[in-house]
């Protein structure tokens, strides 16, 4: 393992599935180019197991590091690594772009004339772009990959998405994340411009920013302006209106993508609280009262949506919520519990939107008032869903109970008061899940295509097999992703209160 980690193990992950895209565009008719998808997937998933194997799990600090001279003039860098908080970010989202792709096997070729190739090609650069995402560690390329990811979303939505809606979804996605990014990309820039001011060179490299930190002063603008470019893709409340309408107009594997990959929560570890951490600290309360608003706004309106979908992103907003607080408690046990949260999500809400993805081609609606009897039909259907959502309330024995666990711990030694609402949000999340449950796959049966509905295929069963086994394994065991956090969630912390 120690010569295959001096490889340029991650710059290959990136081109996998830019590779896999142009094969699917080249090969862009069915079926070749929905095997070609998931072959590139496949192999990208694998390649990503590659490098948790390859990586040191004792080191806290950035490793697997590739580097080339990318714009000289300004100092900005081709810079990529992982440490312990990205590094499982890697097999998390190669496995959910996995099961895209197989939610995506008819609708790709059914929802519009386009060649499925064009459908397939735009997933796997959305892929690409998000990887870059967790391995970037130049701020500027950072910044690249983050916009990266808009056009594909932008036009998978538009084309293949569902009901009138979609055109809307998709333009209200991308003007909202497009006006994010420029806080964001201010943010950024006055990081590396406070360092020139304190007499340091121009840098955009993560490594140096860290290492040399910003005035106090600079840092609230810092903060602030980086806060307000990523609370848009968490999201935190009020820029959250672009997901519901995103969530009923796309398709529901691509959704499962959005909800399940929380990049704002990531970038908000990686970047603003690291790069402004006494201004972080000292705003503890708007991280705390943000987090709180989320968990109990989210939850309500789950509590009043008529479709799965709906429900699903609702309450996906409620859980992110959590996790902002956590990071205002500022200790390593929250963070650890943090980045737990964020690898359920792509487990739970990932796998639970595939499963909605699977019902919309058998019932033609994820409507509540719809549905019913659901789980005489389609049982394994039904009990994948269930398992989903149960691992998404934090159940215990489920992925989802651990990383709730720590953070509500370090919430009330903390905030105490947030950490009761967090408790009170929890119980809201599991009543806003398990009543349209009981309505829509345990009430009595209204629709003839719910009644003649199929179950699984095996394709779509050996798909959720993997989120579900990890979602029980983990529950029942989770001290392998405990350790594997541990260094570099306390050298975050240590880090932090040193600066």
């Amino acid at each position: 393992m120690a010569e295959i980690a001096s490889w340029p193990l991650l710059s290959i992950l990136l081109a996998l599935p830019v590779l896999g895209a142009l094969a699917t565009a080249l090969f862009r008719h069915a079926p070749w180019a929905q095997w070609l998808a998931l072959a590139s997937a496949l192999l990208t998933l694998l390649w990503s197991l590659l490098i948790v194997a390859a990586s040191d799990g004792a080191d806290a600090g950035f490793q697997l590091i590739d580097s080339a001279r990318w714009i000289d003039g300004v100092n900005i860098g081709y810079l990529v690594g992982v440490d312990g908080i990205s590094l499982l970010f890697l097999p998390a989202t190669a496995l959910l772009f996995c099961g895209a792709v197989v939610a995506g096997w008819r609708v790709s070729a059914t929802a519009t004339p386009l060649p499925p190739g064009l459908y397939f090609a735009l997933l796997l650069l959305l892929e690409a772009a998000t990887l870059g995402v967790f391995c970037a560690l130049d701020t500027i390329l950072f910044f690249f990959c983050w916009e990266l990811t808009l056009l594909p979303t932008y036009f998978l939505v538009s084309l293949w998405g569902v009901g009138a809606g979609r055109q809307t979804a998709a333009v209200r996605y991308f003007l909202v994340m497009l006006a994010s990014g420029v806080p964001l990309l201010f943010g950024l820039l006055a990081v590396a411009f406070g360092h020139v001011a304190a007499g340091a060179p121009l840098a955009f490299d993560l490594p140096t920013l860290l290492a040399t930190p910003l005035p106090a002063g600079a840092q609230y603008a810092v903060f602030l302006l980086l806060l307000i470019g990523f609370a848009a893709k968490v999201p935190l409340v009020p820029l959250h209106t672009w997901l519901p309408s995103l969530a009923m107009g796309a398709p529901a594997a691509v959704t499962a993508l959005i909800v399940g990959l929380k990049l704002g929560a990531y970038g908000l570890i990686r970047l603003a609280i690291p790069l402004a951490p006494t201004a972080a600290s000292e705003l503890h309360w708007l991280l705390a009262g943000l987090g709180t608003l989320a968990m109990l706004y989210g939850a309500v309106a789950a509590l009043a949506h008529s479709n799965l979908r709906g429900v699903l992103a609702y309450t996906s907003i409620s859980h992110v919520g959590l996790v902002v607080l956590a990071l205002a408690t500022f200790s390593a046990s929250a963070l650890q519990g943090a980045v737990l949260q964020l690898l359920n999500f792509s487990v739970a809400a990932g796998g639970g939107f595939l499963v909605l993805a699977f019902l919309q081609r058998r019932c033609g609606s994820t409507d509540i008032a719809q549905l019913g009897g659901v789980m005489r039909s389609m049982p394994r259907l039904s009990g994948f869903f269930l398992l989903f959502g149960l691992a998404g309330i934090g159940l215990p024995g489920s992925s989802g109970f651990p990383g709730e666990l720590l953070i509500i711990v370090a919430a009330l030694h903390s905030h105490t008061g947030a950490g009761l609402a967090a408790l009170f949000g929890t119980v809201l999340a599991a009543a806003a899940f398990l009543a349209p449950f009981r309505h829509a796959f345990l009430g009595p049966l209204r629709d003839a295509d719910v009644a003649a509905g199929k179950d699984l295929l095996p394709r779509e069963l050996a798909l959720l097999l993997a989120p579900a086994a990890l979602i029980v394994a983990f529950g029942v065991w989770p001290m392998p992703l405990v350790e594997r956090l541990r260094p570099t969630a306390e050298a975050w912390v240590a880090a932090l209160a040193g600066l």
